[in-house]
């Protein structure tokens, strides 16, 4: 599957999901996950923090927890910053711990092909290979020249 989203798919997702599962967050400011994360919680998404090497710690005012597993309640997407080899048991445990779960995420560089057939086949919307970030910027029209909205306002003369 060629790794090709309309817009209407991705702007569906990211409007009706409001709890996020970030797999593989790091504590490290300089990391795409953490600043991935750390914007949509900044744009409203409760963001809950999965990494086992820093379970307990606190991230964006959540506790961090080692693994999907041990979540409370509802998740509406499960954002994946893990190679690909090691996305099968995610997704795997994802579908087990979320029943209603509605969309499994992969970010840039991320794909699996047979995890994703698994959670196609269980009614879960899945994107591969792009960031939740980027989509939501470009979708609801905060993307500047390049990609980024740097938020910084400069005049030189």
């Amino acid at each position: 599957m060629s790794e090709d989203y309309s817009d209407a798919f991705l702007r569906d997702i990211l409007t009706r999901t409001r709890r996020v599962a970030v797999v593989g967050v790091s504590m490290n400011p300089v990391r795409p996950s953490y600043y991935v994360a750390r914007y949509l919680s900044l744009k409203g998404f409760e963001v809950v923090p999965v990494n086992p090497g820093h379970a307990g710690e606190m991230l964006f005012g959540a506790r961090v927890v080692a693994s999907l597993g041990e979540i409370e309640g509802k998740v509406d997407m499960v954002d994946i910053f893990r190679r690909s080899e090691h996305v099968g048991p995610i997704v795997d445990e994802a579908l087990a711990a979320f029943p209603d779960l509605g969309t499994i995420w992969m970010q840039i560089g991320v794909v699996n092909e047979a995890a994703a057939e698994r959670a196609r086949a269980r009614g879960v919307d899945v994107v591969m290979n792009r960031c939740p970030k980027i989509e939501y910027q470009r979708l609801f029209g905060e993307l500047r020249m390049g990609g980024f909205n740097t938020g910084v306002i400069s005049s030189k003369l």
